[in-house]
């Protein structure tokens, strides 16, 4: 096996953006595709160890761009100017994520039948935002996302299979948060999971995440444990 990857330049409009594709190159049909969103300092190390750890696995990996080229936050201030904008129109919001669903299709190594999208904190919510206004997507996965609903998908039915990762002590996503979330999806027709972690703050699954103050901590039991069930679940959406 040899994990390999390139920079994919894309467009949403106007806007350059790029993004990271990861594959194993001994495979050489195209295979199911898993689009990586990521937090909101942008684009980083964190998501592209991600995708070449799932890459391993024998998908191919896009760990997408949301701000453009080059750009991300360095401090809370920073990352929370990046994303406002997004939450603030979440219909532009949506727009980004299909331009990251088309490039990734548009990937050689890419089976365009099989994607599934998944996402961290801020990319949790986008993964679920593509769920809420996209039927070619197989399944959205959300680790420590935010769940509130944009207010324009109103009716829509979500034919991808949802999972939601989620520590129960993240103060981002309080408890009436995530009983909305569960109406909201039963009520789309999905099929869903939520699986919360006790004892367990936001950005569980990074191990540079130490902000008590912001309620964010890393936990290697959840991050081991949401690894393993995101495994489970690819496997059962692309069988």
């Amino acid at each position: 096996m040899a994990i390999q990857h390139r920079l994919v330049e894309y467009k949403d409009g106007d806007t350059l953006l790029e993004g990271y594709l990861a594959y194993d190159d001994t495979i050489s049909s195209p295979r199911p595709c898993v689009i990586i969103g990521h937090t909101w300092a942008g684009r980083s190390d964190f998501e592209n160890q991600r995708a070449e750890k799932l890459a391993g696995y024998g998908y191919v990996t896009f760990a997408l761009d949301m701000y453009g080229k080059g750009k991300g936050g360095d401090d809370p201030e920073q990352n929370a100017a990046l994303m406002q904008p997004f939450m603030d129109d979440r219909a532009v919001l949506q727009q980004r994520m299909l331009a990251a669903l088309s490039a990734a299709s548009q990937q050689p190594e890419t089976d365009t039948s099989k994607i599934a999208s998944m996402g961290y904190c801020f990319g949790g919510l986008c993964s679920l935002d593509l769920a809420r206004t996209n039927n070619d997507i197989l399944a959205a996965i959300s680790f420590h996302g935010l769940f509130n609903a944009p207010g324009n998908t109103e009716g829509n039915k979500i034919t991808a299979k949802v999972l939601c990762l989620h520590g129960n002590d993240d103060p981002m996503v309080p408890t009436d948060s995530v009983i909305a979330l569960q109406e909201e999806l039963s009520n789309a027709g999905a099929d869903w999971q939520i699986h919360a972690y006790g004892n367990t703050a936001h950005a569980f699954t990074n191990p540079s995440a130490a902000s008590p103050e912001m309620g964010m901590a890393y936990s290697a039991l959840a991050d081991r444990r949401s690894w393993t069930s995101l495994i489970n679940f690819l496997e059962e959406v692309f069988e």
